[in-house]
């Protein structure tokens, strides 16, 4: 268990979130003594009473909340919302049957309880779980909410011709059958471990399928309602400018009693990270400012003015670049970065082992990081049964060199390495933002002292993150040497998250770049690890299975990992109830935040 993890969970116990026993529980499992767990516990006082928590007797009037993205959203359909912009600012509108807490807990939200095999909600051989769905939810347009929108959403995500983002949630489940008006029965293909993937969580929010029906499939980017959405969620539909603005109003017939808090909500994208916490620490022009990657020492400056502060949670999701397997800069059948190809420099494992070896994790941590994120060797870090043990990283220029002499790749007169007339020189892009161009400069500096050339490119965020398949500079086209950038779990479950190595995710063309997989990566043995995985029930065999892929992904350096990160985000003194975590999307407990 990392620091990070450690201390989100005692300030959840500080907070009343967690009670002791479960914090000692955890600590157990994790290997931690009992009466060592419980010395990291504040002591209670005598007398001391529990604050109580906020309850609302009516609901809204609580003014407006502004929030501040600066990468905009540019789409509100969250089965094409690639980027976490686009699946945050869905939220607003749209919510899955159930979420994830912090401690990876099922969560209801449109379900009326969380399905058990205790309560004979769940197959005990992983086969089917039966939903039970909450009744008297209502669209925003007044049409109820029932079965058959959750069998639709089975339907509009497994149907290829869509190419949906959420297509691997439910890509798996053989059949959803409606059992009567507020109940179905999902009924998996094979035993299905985490059987909480499907309508939970960030890819589980739900659209309406009297709104959506007449756009399944190939036409469903025609959907006007892609930018004007009917959910079920706390706020209705006012206003949206992609790369700019959402506009949302109270829902007055929200299925929650006296929520939300809030009357109004505005999230304004676009800007740069700095310029966000400054509109949250410094002026307060803001309620709430998401992702703060700021270096840690500007944003420690800010916070002295008293007016807001920063708040800390642990994720799963790794700050890492990205080496492309195919070439970018070659066409086939009208398509760069084609699985038709290779790519001429990056195939040689010596290259990728000195790229590995010419990242240094420590100083983009110290001097740039802070607070936000730790080192790491790997892609998959959490929880914390799924961490690998097995991999190490180094920071060296001179085993870097070494490496690559002995791998025949010598140096010109300009310096630059070359073997059989091709030259180690590369476009290395990113999103635009100041800690990621302060890490292309360390990592170009240090390839410079190898013999190896950096070209930097960065892609404004809304563009870099955009879902648009007609746009080239997005990641999801990867038309680039390199590219490097932060990837969310979405689930305190590795399944979907480690699908971005598997072969049949690859982004292409023929999905319109959805694909998870950006690297192109193939591996026999890593697609038969991911198969093994999705249906093994036994927890610690599959583990394991996980840890294998991790290591194989890090023994090819089909990525390499910069920083384990943190979630960061800027809140004024008084923004309460946000409830943030790494496994769910920052907006998914809107309903329940509220100021003081």
């Amino acid at each position: 268990m990392s620091e990070a993890e450690l201390r989100a969970l005692v300030d959840r116990v500080r907070r009343g979130r967690l009670s002791r026993r479960r914090f000692l529980r955890l600590m157990a499992a994790a290997g931690v003594a009992g009466p060592l767990a419980a010395r990291l516990l504040p002591m209670p006082s005598a007398g001391a009473q529990a604050r109580p928590a906020f309850a609302p007797t009516r609901r809204g009037g609580g003014g407006p909340l502004k929030v501040l993205w600066w990468q905009a959203p540019t789409l509100l359909n969250p089965h094409f919302a690639t980027g976490t912009k686009d699946q945050d600012a869905s939220r607003i509108f749209y919510e899955p049957l159930a979420a994830f807490d912090a401690d990876g807990n099922v969560v209801p939200i449109l379900a009326a309880q969380v399905p058990s095999i205790d309560n004979g909600g769940v197959a005990r051989d992983g086969t089917w779980v039966i939903w039970n769905l909450k009744k008297g939810v209502v669209w925003h347009d007044g049409k109820p909410f029932t079965a058959d929108d959750v069998v639709f959403n089975w339907e509009y995500a497994a149907d290829p011709a869509t190419s949906a983002w959420t297509m691997a949630s439910y890509r798996e489940i053989d059949r959803v059958e409606r059992l009567d008006s507020h109940a179905v029965k999902v009924v998996f293909k094979r035993p299905t471990p985490f059987w909480a993937d499907a309508f939970c969580g960030a890819r589980g929010m739900l659209i309406p399928r009297h709104v959506f029906e007449p756009f399944k499939g190939a036409n469903s980017r025609d959907a006007p309602a892609n930018l004007r959405p009917v959910g079920t969620g706390p706020y209705r539909f006012v206003d949206f400018k992609p790369g700019d603005i959402v506009r949302g109003e109270l829902n007055t017939a929200y299925h929650v009693a006296n929520r939300p808090f809030f009357d109004t909500l505005e999230m304004k994208g676009g800007g740069d990270a700095a310029s966000a916490a400054r509109a949250v620490l410094q002026t307060g022009e803001f309620d709430y400012a998401w992702n703060m990657q700021v270096e840690d020492d500007i944003l420690r400056r800010l916070e002295q003015g008293g007016k807001g502060r920063i708040v800390v949670w642990p994720t799963g999701n790794p700050e890492h670049i990205q080496l492309n397997t195919t070439d970018p800069f070659r066409e086939v059948d009208g398509e760069r970065s084609s699985t038709k190809t290779t790519h001429p420099t990056l195939s040689d494992a010596a290259v990728r082992a000195a790229l590995n070896m010419l990242a240094d994790r420590g100083a983009i941590q110290e001097e740039i990081y802070g607070r936000g994120g730790q080192t790491t060797a790997n892609f998959l870090n959490s929880p914390s049964r799924f961490y690998s043990r097995n991999t190490r990283w180094e920071f060296s220029v001179e085993r870097a060199n070494q490496v690559l002499d002995a791998a025949g790749w010598r140096r010109g007169a300009d310096g630059i390495r070359a073997k059989d007339g091709r030259r180690l020189r590369f476009v290395f892009q990113t999103s635009t933002n100041a800690p990621r161009q302060k890490t292309q400069a360390i990592v170009k500096q240090a390839c410079a002292r190898a013999g190896i050339e950096l070209e930097l490119k960065s892609v404004v965020a809304s563009v870099f993150f955009s879902s648009d398949p007609a746009n080239p500079d997005t990641y999801g086209h990867f038309y680039a040497d390199l590219q490097m950038y932060n990837v969310g779990m979405n689930a305190p479950d590795p399944q979907v998250f480690m699908a971005q190595f598997a072969s049949w995710e690859i982004a292409s063309r023929e999905n319109k770049w959805t694909g998870r997989n950006i690297t192109r990566f193939r591996s026999d043995e890593y697609d038969r690890l991911w198969r093994a995985a999705e249906t093994e029930m036994d927890p610690v065999k599959r583990a394991a299975l996980f840890i294998r892929m991790n290591d194989l992904v890090i023994g090819n350096v089909a990525v390499i990992p910069m920083l384990w990160r943190n979630g960061v985000g800027a809140a004024t003194t008084r923004l309460q109830g946000m409830d943030l975590n790494g496994w769910d999307g920052t907006l998914w407990r809107l309903p329940y935040w509220y100021k003081t």
